[in-house]
């Protein structure tokens, strides 16, 4: 760097333009690049008067750009930034595009060759891209597996269909393409030898407490948060602040979850959930629930009891409970003593006032003549949006944050909504930890508690967790909601958690999904299937399996006596004996998979046919089709006429297909009226503005032929008095440890039966999907005292939801 370099010098100008502060530091920091960008400033007027911050962010690019290059003439950087400000240039890669093509031409510039050269105008969807990943594939026989995907990735890069496309995306259809072809990426090996390890035993040690992995703890000591400062180790104003923090706390982390009861959380909270109560508990700290309830008109008593009950069902119990509310007379009490100071003063005017010129006219007038003005706002004098408190800050500041900010404006009802709220509550909580958005906000935060002489918190952001292919908006939802697009906010079709649980998503899966994404400031912009997938690890080893038949094909097996029975013991998962075992009636009459037959048989088919053998799961022997019967009319195959390999020497089987017995004195099969098959609600990845043009019109299918085993029922009542016994057991155990949210806080903790509803009953049905019980479900025999003797009875509906597809195989696909 040069002796001469002054960086600070550059930065008021650089923020001008609508660079944040850290991006001004940094584009300050090389000589060459910052002089040039000095120079672009001054030469053109639009740039000085301030662009939005990803126009502002790619003039930075350009200067970097210029400094490495050659000589690019003053009219030619012109166009360049000019091409930026029109939106012609969108990324990065884009403006080196540029300066590499100004470096060797001069004005005029053929503009459609300058277009092509740079990718102006380049679209592309994520299907083209997935369809160029396979043509590459195709053409590279030397990538056989994951070990390749970094080769991958680069070679298709470098193909000129996909050259401006988005490095994520083409990263993604890459992973896409490989799950699809390699199946899912294993975990490396470790070098050496090891003692085998005992999966069930793995498995049943499993439990749902967030923090029971090293992965999960990981994200605690590690990145963003394990470089987290230690308590009271944030800059205070006075020493003595920092003294009175660490006496309070103990020296303990404490953190708070503030989520406004305007609506059902959705799975971009779970993320704040598990860095807010996560980081506490991993420092043996304590986390607070503080509802942000200061905006009466859309808040309801649902909101408010549906939030804390997410928490628990997510496995945290919060330290304490608060409102915002609860902090209004300190709050009066603060806005009255930064007026005092000099550091606040009552306005008048109105907001358009405000946007033509920052520089109220009411900023110097007399304290006394505030304080006596906000008395009268108190007392009721002045009408909604006629008087507002603002505070004195920085008008010359480059962040709009320090532009005088409104801190307590009224409200109808004598309630307030204060702006400032958030910061004051804060310092309550001693530590805050926010998403990236409040950046801008951290210098007025850091502002208004230096101006007070109060306990500063350090506010640290990390990057939200976004869905693609969902919603994520509250308002949006609502939307979705009163417009009848979905069936309520727990419809499983949309994010919000309760419609995850009831889907049957376990909420171990959702806190294992969110810990491995890390926390960084970088948002999370995720694919659903990544999300699927997390959840179908999580119920490979956890889920019992059972018999199950969506599409019932009736099978005769000829060579057995019309009373043949035999009952076969059938483990519920194959690797985890813990889970138990069922018994299941073998008859002479089975039903299989429709799609498991078919009329005309080929070499790569390995189910039923005419001629051929299959075995059946946990049967004794297998079973040949000698003969079918065909309906007259639709020509469909309606019944299989069977051979029982049973004498002799057995066929081998090349396939194995699951089945369901007919035997009404044991209640099989179990017949289910609804089941419920989701498809992604929307039809894009990123679903428009106007998401209703979005809608996919067959997101819900309801299959009404399928059957399960006879188990499903003893199984679903044993899984149900299980789950409420773990519950209560842990809202015990919660509250014995939370002393002071017990004595203080009146919000009543959730029963078991509220924290465990039919969504905890899932299953696999094997070779077919993960399922979970519905809650409009209607099951008399899970009342009764004998579980194991359970049975489906008149009146009786059973309803099941798809919590997600298995991952196929070629072999199935075949």
């Amino acid at each position: 760097m040069s002796k001469n370099h002054n960086p600070t010098e550059f930065l008021p100008l650089f923020k001008t333009i609508g660079l944040s502060d850290s991006k001004a530091a940094e584009a300050a920091k090389s000589p060459k690049s910052a002089a040039i960008l000095k120079e672009l400033i001054e030469a053109n007027t639009a740039i000085a008067q301030g662009v939005e911050e990803k126009k502002a962010n790619l003039i930075v690019a350009l200067s970097g750009a210029l400094a490495k290059a050659g000589a690019v003439g003053t009219e030619e950087r012109a166009y360049v930034v000019g091409r930026i400000l029109d939106e012609s240039l969108k990324s990065v890669d884009q403006v080196a595009a540029a300066v590499k093509y100004a470096e060797s031409h001069t004005l005029p510039f053929d503009e459609a060759e300058f277009d092509k050269e740079c990718g102006v105008g380049f679209s592309i969807e994520p299907a083209q891209i997935v369809e160029h990943v396979k043509s590459y594939l195709a053409s590279n026989t030397t990538v056989t597996g994951w070990a390749n995907l970094g080769a991958t990735i680069t070679g298709v890069k470098s193909l000129s269909e996909v050259r401006w496309a988005s490095p994520v995306e083409i990263k993604n259809a890459v992973e896409k393409v490989f799950l699809e072809t390699f199946g899912a990426k294993e975990a490396a090996k470790p070098k050496g030898k090891e003692p085998k390890k005992d999966n069930a035993k793995a498995a049943a040690a499993k439990k749902d407490a967030p923090e029971a992995t090293t992965s999960r703890k990981s994200v605690f000591k590690e990145g963003f948060l394990g470089a987290l400062h230690k308590p009271g180790g944030n800059p205070q104003i006075h020493e003595h602040l920092r003294e009175a923090h660490l006496a309070a706390t103990g020296g303990q982390v404490w953190t708070r979850f503030p989520p406004e009861p305007n609506g059902y959380l959705h799975i971009g909270h779970s993320k704040a959930i598990f860095v807010n109560f996560g980081y506490a508990a991993h420092n043996n700290g304590k986390c607070y629930l503080r509802y942000d309830d200061t905006n009466p008109e859309k808040e309801e008593a649902r909101y408010f009891e549906s939030i804390l009950e997410m928490v628990r069902w997510l496995g945290y119990e919060p330290w304490k409970i608060t409102y915002s509310s609860d902090y209004f007379t300190e709050l009066y009490e603060f806005a009255v003593e930064l007026t005092k100071r000099g550091k606040a003063y009552v306005c008048h005017c109105t907001q358009e006032e405000v946007k033509l010129d920052r520089a109220c006219v009411h900023r110097d007038r007399p304290i006394a003549e505030s304080l006596a003005e906000f008395e009268n706002m108190k007392n009721g004098k002045y009408k909604p949006k006629e008087a507002f408190l603002r505070m004195k800050q920085d008008l010359t500041d480059g962040n709009p944050q320090m532009w005088d900010l409104t801190a307590y404006p009224w409200r109808t009802s004598r309630a307030w909504r204060f702006l400032y709220l958030s910061t004051i509550t804060d310092m309550f909580c001693r530590h805050s930890l926010c998403t990236t958005e409040f950046i801008a906000s951290r210098q007025s935060y850091d502002w208004l508690c230096d101006a007070l002489e109060v306990y500063k918190p350090r506010q640290s952001e990390y990057g939200r967790l976004n869905l693609e292919g969902t919603l994520m908006s509250k308002r949006k939802i609502l939307a979705l909601v009163e417009e009848g697009f979905v069936n309520g906010w727990d419809d499983p079709r949309i994010y919000t958690l309760i419609a995850l649980r009831r889907r049957g998503i376990p909420p171990g899966a959702i806190i294992s999904f969110v810990s491995t994404l890390g926390v960084s400031t970088a948002p999370s912009n995720i694919e659903i299937s990544r999300f699927e997938q997390t959840v179908r690890q999580y119920l490979e080893n956890s889920a019992p399996r059972l018999l199950m038949v969506m599409k019932p094909l009736k099978v005769t097996i000829e060579n057995l006596p019309e009373d043949f029975l035999t009952f076969i013991d059938k483990p519920l998962h194959p690797k985890v004996p813990e889970l138990g075992t069922t018994s299941i009636p073998l008859t002479r009459t089975i039903y299989i998979e429709a799609d498991d037959f078919r009329l005309e048989d080929s070499k790569d088919y390995f189910r039923l046919a005419p001629g051929k053998t299959v075995g059946l799961f946990q049967a004794p022997w297998s079973i040949t089709c000698t003969a079918h019967k065909v309906d007259p009319i639709t020509g469909e195959v309606t019944e299989l006429i069977c051979k029982a390999e049973n004498e002799g020497t057995p066929k081998k089987p090349k396939a194995f297909i699951q089945w369901v017995a007919e035997h009404a004195l044991s209640g099989s099969p179990v017949r289910i009226d609804e089941t419920r098959i989701f498809h992604r609600l929307f039809k894009s990845d990123k679903p428009p503005s106007d998401f209703r043009s979005d809608i996919n019109p067959d997101s819900l299918e309801i299959v009404k032929t399928a059957i399960t085993e006879v188990g499903i029922l003893p199984l679903a009542k044993r899984m149900l008095i299980d789950a409420r016994k773990e519950a209560k057991s842990r809202t015990e155990k919660a509250t014995k440890e939370n002393v002071q949210a017990s004595a203080e806080d009146d919000t009543p903790h959730a029963t078991a039966e509220q924290l465990v509803g039919n969504e905890c009953v899932r299953f696999q049905g094997l070779r077919v999907a993960y399922f979970a019980l519905d809650k409009d479900s209607r099951i008399a025999s899970l009342d009764e005292a004998d579980s194991e003797k359970a049975k489906r009875k008149q009146g009786d509906y059973l309803v099941l939801n798809r919590i997600v597809s298995l991952k196929e195989d070629s072999g199935k696909a075949s």
